[in-house]
């Protein structure tokens, strides 16, 4: 812009009121639209990190239905050999029926399984000092109380939830899970259970 020209737009821009806007007007559509195509770019971006999460969401959907459908994969299996164990032993005793079921774990699902044991000398279990046994799995950082019964009443449920509680006050580790495994449980013991997030797995 010369420089004669420079001192018109000047001139003009001080003493003439409607140039000054007009001048000011353009300026700010400029602004405005250069904002605009600012945040069409963002909207865009959003818009393709809204797909990418879409995505994942549904990515993760479909791990989560794989993992429950394995689970009850594994625990339907668990129940068939369970049943298999009872019908095999015919329950004659409980630890033979323990180390079956022990051995299933481990050789099937990867869990390893061991002996907990802790002298209880307030009776918090039993309401008398007593030596307190209780099976302890692994599996992924999960903690699983398993207790193995030839038959499950609703008292032996209660008793389960006590060592559970005993076990985390003794330990500092609370159970993730606590699973009963038992050829037979009666209907109370099954209702009992449910109250307290215990799982029963059981041929009948």
């Amino acid at each position: 812009m010369s420089s004669q020209l420079k001192q018109r737009f000047l001139k003009l821009l001080k003493e003439d009121e409607e140039f000054r806007y007009t001048v000011a007007g353009y300026l700010g559509l400029e602004e405005i639209l250069r904002r605009l195509d600012r945040h069409e770019e963002q909207l865009v971006k959003l818009r393709e990190d809204m797909n990418k999460l879409r995505e994942d969401m549904n990515k993760l959907r479909e791990d989560m239905n794989k993992l429950r459908e394995d689970m009850i994969r594994g625990f339907d299996l668990i129940e068939r050999r369970i049943s298999a164990l009872g019908a095999r032993w015919g329950i004659q005793t409980e630890e033979a029926f323990r180390e079956g079921l022990k051995g299933i774990l481990e050789r099937e699902f990867g869990v390893k399984v061991e002996r907990w044991t802790e002298r209880d000398e307030e009776g918090i279990v039993y309401e008398h000092p007593s030596e307190i046994e209780v099976d302890v799995a692994v599996k992924d950082g999960k903690i699983m109380l398993i207790e193995v019964s030839s038959h499950v009443r609703a008292s032996d449920v209660l008793i389960f939830r006590r060592k559970a509680e005993f076990y985390s006050g003794k330990t500092g580790v609370r159970a993730d899970r606590m699973i009963i495994a038992t050829p037979y449980a009666d209907e109370r013991a099954l209702k009992t259970a449910e109250e307290f997030g215990i799982e029963i797995y059981t041929k009948v």
